[in-house]
């Protein structure tokens, strides 16, 4: 068969794709970039918001009007929390992503026509029960220089305006030696940085009685390979990061000096509002003892506009602890209600306000991105070479800034070189 993959959200999703594309792959079937002549097309969906949810719905049925002979299949986020009502051939859910393709098979067998009735073959989690990682072995990312590696799924957190736990389930966690023969396997295959991440990263070991020292322990390891050169970390959760965490961080040897700390409002009343579990001073205390530790860092996080409720103070607020926190980009994202979630049950403000205020932080984010860059001018970096066009390289710094090098050089290698201008947010090094 011929079989077309779409991934939308999160970078768990991409990594999700990359290990259902490989079974494919490994079982004799072949992979096409053109939806148009694809026997089955494959939809790794997200929930996330309203708007996602939206956006799913929408990819399905376009696969269905490119390829109307296939058979369109839609796992993940959207199809667990779908309850069987997604418009697709095959619904299949988070748990259920290591068995696609047997599933698949069992639907075409079902009948000479390629697109019998509807079938769902998912099954809500039940986010009271504990769950097993459902591993996928060794993934390679198709990116070739940079790999990301999942260690944990699910959320205890229940957030005001995520539905990801009833799409993910409970928090369960990646056995720690799987892991390792994951990272020393990219290591052997030519992957010189490695990302570590889940759903909620900072709880990776919590299923099994253990508190975030257990993905210190782990990362100590990855950083001990021999022949890895850069170490990343996914989203963290501030209150999740204790003194030790960080000062164990500071110790591994090639780790990134780049974290994306989730924030989602600058205002405690809205925080609270979110069920978020710390306040901006714990927040900005994390933050200052990062920079003890890694003074040449760069701070990302992302910021929800418009929640219910936010009034021009508050988002006042957010825009005032942007600056004083100094992150260096910002994903901003307007609200967007989820059905099921109990920020969904507030009361709404329009949809023009919160995309105005969303324009208004992404103005700030470019303001701060152009400050951190221009900052760098001077220094010393190391730049990842991902892509190249007319003899201009492409790739990232380890504070994570994107960077052009005019090189003779070949993709993956990482060169060092010190940096001559920033413009909009990027950096030009000379070697």
């Amino acid at each position: 068969m011929k079989v077309y993959f779409l991934t939308l959200g999160c970078r768990v999703n991409q990594y999700e794709t990359d290990a259902v594309r490989r079974l494919f792959l490994d079982n004799g079937h072949e992979v096409t970039e053109d939806a148009s002549e694809a026997d089955v097309c494959i939809v790794n969906t997200c929930s996330v918001t309203g708007e996602a949810d939206r956006k799913s719905s929408q990819m399905l049925r376009r696969m269905a009007k490119l390829s109307p002979d296939a058979v369109v299949v839609a796992m993940g986020c959207a199809a667990e929390v779908s309850n069987g009502s997604i418009d697709a051939d095959v619904v299949v859910g988070t748990r259920d992503k290591n068995r696609v393709l047997d599933i698949l098979n069992d639907y075409l067998a079902g009948s000479g026509d390629k697109k019998p009735s509807h079938m769902s073959s998912h099954q809500r989690p039940e986010v009271t029960r504990k769950d097993t990682y459902h591993d996928f072995g060794s993934v390679l990312s198709p990116e070739g220089t940079r790999a990301f590696m999942k260690v944990e799924d699910g959320c205890d957190s229940f957030c005001s305006y995520c539905i990801i736990p009833f799409a993910r389930g409970r928090v369960c966690s990646r056995d720690e030696a799987s892991c390792i023969k994951e990272a020393e396997f990219l290591v052997r295959e030519g992957y010189k940085e490695i990302i570590v991440s889940g759903i909620h990263l900072c709880s990776y070991g919590k299923d099994r009685g253990e508190d975030i020292m257990s993905l210190l322990s782990l990362l100590r390891k990855i950083d001990g390979i021999e022949g890895l050169e850069r170490l990343r970390l996914g989203s963290l959760e501030p209150i999740s990061m204790t003194d030790s965490f960080i000062k164990g961080l500071s110790k591994l040897d090639h780790l990134c000096p780049h974290f994306h700390l989730s924030l989602q409002s600058g205002s405690d009343a809205v925080l609270k509002r979110m069920n978020r579990k710390y306040d901006t001073s714990q927040y900005l205390s994390r933050v200052k003892l990062l920079r003890e530790f890694f003074p040449d860092m760069s701070l990302t996080t992302d910021i929800i506009t418009g929640f219910p409720g936010e009034t021009r103070e508050e988002f006042g607020e957010t825009l005032e602890f942007a600056r004083t926190a100094g992150f260096s980009k910002i994903h901003v994202f307007p609200y967007s209600e989820r059905e099921g979630t109990a920020a969904s049950k507030m009361e709404q403000l329009p949809v023009n306000v919160r995309k105005d205020r969303a324009r208004e932080l992404i103005e700030l984010s470019d303001e701060l991105s152009c400050e951190f860059a221009e900052n760098l001018v001077g220094s010393t970096c190391s730049v990842l070479l991902e892509r190249e066009n007319n003899g201009i390289w492409e790739g990232y710094t380890a504070n994570y800034v994107k960077c052009f090098v005019n090189a003779k050089a070949n993709r993956g290698d990482i060169v060092t070189g010190t940096v001559l201008s920033s413009d909009k947010g990027t950096v030009a090094i000379s070697l």
